[in-house]
This record gives structure tokens, C-alpha cells and sequence, in this order.
């Protein structure tokens, strides 16, 4: 090690050579961390249209002269975040939309709705379908595949849960007569189009959608993704085929995506999921279902504390209604519908 003085007095304090000092090298993460995020205060917004692979494709200033969708990245301060088709989300980076870009998405914003799934009852992990719809229109088969009443409750459970209107779409009805399967949904204020293989009530469907941000759900094999291509023309949304066997559809969509729909100088969103086979409702609360039937819920604040409203619930304030004929036919549908919503949490 090499000494050095500044005079030549034996007794001075020897100094070290500044080739003496190690110095550490600059380490990733040796800074200090902070807490404190940055503001982004001239962060843009948009909308998630779709995830494919880490990358989001979001729609920005729409409905303006300088609508764009750009491709954004999430921020690494959003890891623990879902980011999810419908989200409203906060931007920065490049936002030009110019091919190559890449924006970072650093907020998401309050979200009004959230559709979920489990993969079963008994499973507490949500599944995130989609953000920020306000309306589901459930697609079902008249015929090919047969459809399932159980299926469709577990859609409207779902849709009253997450605070979303539910609407019906019954298919194929030139195949089968759907009246003995529509009776079961009497009783709920349930919009209903009708569509035949040859015929499909487009205008009807659309006027209903515009307007709204509405997510498609349905069993595989229903028809929903040759709905949303006759809606949303040039989508090309892929179309499969029912197995003469099994009698199931083959998964054909299998991602996320919201389509634009034009009507009359109007228009809303398609949000096309995949069809799947089992809707888990391991998230959902059963006192959203009740809240859904407002005039079964006024009754029901005479119904004695826990009561189940199920057909053996004693003193049950909504089936003695029911019973005694002060709702006539159109309540006891109401109340046959609520039952059997509230029987899949029995």
C-alpha cells in the first residue's frame, strides 16, 4: 500500500492514495427504494379493447377526430394489478399509436362493474372476464346443443351479482319451439330476441346494444360468434362446429376482445369471450340475487332474520304472498325464478 505525506516529518498521520480507495461498483438495486410513485400527471386515457400475450391494445380519445388505438405495455408498478378487457386505464410513453410504439399503462381506473367466474363453486380464485360492462346478452341453442336452464341461471346470477343487466339471445329456434324453455324465465324482467339459422334479428339486437358496453357469453357451439360477425361485419371472429357425438360445441374464440358495432349513426360495444362450459360462482354473494327482484325484496324485509326464501323457509314472507295470490301469476314466476337462483347456494 503506498503512503504519502505532505512533509518529510516521520511522525504525520500517513493518507491514503486516492488508487487506494475501492470503490463498489454501481449494483443494480443498490438505491434506496422509495415509496413514493410518480404522478404521470400527463398520463392519457383509454380503454382496453383486448390482451394478447403481455401486450394490450387500447383505444384512446374515442369517438374524437384523433381516435387511435395504441399498444401498451403494463408499467412495472402495476405487476400485482390485472389489467382486463374494459378496463380504463391511465397512459404514458409514446401514445401516438404509430406503428412500433409501445405505451406503458401506469393507473387503472375505478372500475363500475366486474364480471367474474370460478372454476367451480367451491373455488375462491375470481377469474376476471371483463370490466366496465353494463350489459350481458347470454346466447343459447334452441337445439344442437340442447340448452341447459342451469347454465343460464348461473349467467344471470353472475350478471345480478356484478351489478350488469342481463338480456337472452335464444338461436337456432327454426331447430326447436324455445317457448317450454323460455317459460323458466318468465317471472324476471328478461329482454328476449329470437334469431333462426336462415334469420337473424340483427336491427333488433343491435338497436338494443348501442349505446352500451355488453358482454357475450354462451355455451360452446351456440351461435355466438356467428351473431357477433353478423353485428360487428369484417370481426371474422372464428366459427366452429357441434360434435354429432358429444353433442358440445368446439372452443373457437379464445380471447377477450371488444368489437365496435355501428347502428343508425350510433354505436356500442361487443365484448366476445370464450364459450365455455361451466360458470363457477364461488365468488358471488347470495344477497345480490334477491337485490335483483326489487319487488320481491320490499316483501322480503318482513321475512324473519336469515330467512332462506326457499319453498320450506318457515314464515317466509314472500312465499305467503305468493301463496295468498297478492302478486298473481307474473309473482309466483318471479319467485319460482328467484328459488331456483338461490337453490345453486343451498
Amino acid at each position: 500500500m503506498t503512503w504519502w505525506s505532505t512533509d518529510d516529518d516521520d511522525d504525520d498521520e500517513p493518507e491514503f492514495d486516492e488508487s487506494d480507495v475501492r470503490v463498489r461498483p454501481n449494483r443494480r438495486g443498490s438505491r434506496p427504494r422509495t415509496k413514493v410513485r410518480p404522478e404521470h400527471a400527463d398520463a392519457v386515457t383509454g380503454t382496453v379493447l383486448g390482451v394478447d400475450r403481455g401486450r394490450y391494445s387500447v383505444l384512446v380519445d374515442e369517438g374524437e377526430a384523433d381516435e387511435r388505438a395504441i399498444t401498451a405495455a403494463r408499467a412495472s408498478e402495476l405487476r400485482r394489478k390485472s389489467v382486463v378487457t374494459g378496463d380504463r386505464v391511465d397512459l404514458v410513453g409514446d401514445v401516438t399509436g404509430d406503428e412500433g410504439t409501445l405505451a406503458r399503462i401506469v393507473r387503472v381506473q375505478e372500475r363500475s362493474t366486474l364480471l367474474r367466474r370460478s372454476a367451480d363453486d367451491t373455488d375462491e380464485v375470481e377469474r376476471v372476464i371483463v370490466a366496465n360492462a353494463d350489459q350481458m346478452l347470454i346466447v343459447v341453442a334452441a337445439a344442437n346443443p340442447e340448452p341447459r336452464i342451469r347454465l343460464i341461471d348461473r349467467y344471470l346470477v353472475a350478471a345480478f351479482d356484478a351489478g350488469i343487466r342481463p338480456l337472452l339471445c335464444m338461436t337456432k329456434t327454426d331447430l326447436a319451439d324455445p317457448a317450454e324453455f323460455l317459460a323458466n324465465f318468465a317471472g324476471l324482467d328478461l329482454p328476449v330476441f329470437r334469431s333462426r339459422t336462415d334469420a337473424m334479428p340483427i336491427d333488433e339486437i343491435a338497436d338494443a346494444l348501442v349505446g352500451h358496453r355488453t358482454v357475450f357469453v354462451g355455451h360452446s357451439g351456440v351461435g355466438k360468434s356467428t351473431l357477433v360477425n353478423a353485428l360487428v361485419p369484417g370481426a371474422d371472429r372464428a366459427t366452429g362446429h357441434v360434435n354429432v357425438v358429444t353433442g358440445r360445441g368446439r372452443h373457437t374464440s379464445s380471447s377477450t376482445v371488444s368489437l365496435r358495432i355501428e347502428h343508425d349513426g350510433r354505436h356500442g360495444w361487443a365484448i366476445d369471450t370464450p364459450g365455455v362450459r361451466s360458470f363457477g360462482l364461488g365468488h358471488v354473494d347470495p344477497a345480490n340475487i334477491l337485490g335483483a327482484f326489487t319487488d320481491l325484496a320490499r316483501i322480503a324485509e318482513d321475512c324473519p332474520r336469515g330467512c332462506t326464501h326457499l319453498p320450506d323457509a318457515p314464515d317466509c314472507a314472500i312465499n305467503e304472498a305468493v301463496d295468498a295470490g297478492d302478486l298473481g301469476e307474473t309473482g309466483r314466476a318471479r319467485l319460482d325464478s328467484l328459488q331456483r337462483l338461490l337453490e345453486t347456494f343451498a
